[in-house]
């Protein structure tokens, strides 16, 4: 399991998902990425990113008030 925290790039998180996502090469490996929301539109945007670079999104998590917790794994 890995933990990537994306907050401090606010809304700007895509291409940095991106990255980690394509440089994962176990396919068991479960990755959290943790952002920012703002105004909701990162959510549907992680998700979309999750599903085009061939990833399942296991779980989406609101845990405060302004941070959101993705976990993804490789589609089997």
């Amino acid at each position: 399991m890995k933990r990537y925290d994306l907050r401090h790039l606010k809304g700007a998180f895509d291409n940095r998902m991106v990255e980690l996502l394509n440089q994962e090469k176990d396919p068991n490996e479960v990755l959290i990425f943790l952002f920012e929301i703002g105004d909701f539109s990162p959510i549907q945007r992680s998700a979309d990113l999750v599903k085009a670079n061939g990833f399942e999104l296991v779980n989406s998590l609101k845990f405060n008030e302004v941070d959101w917790t993705i976990v993804v794994k490789h589609k089997e």
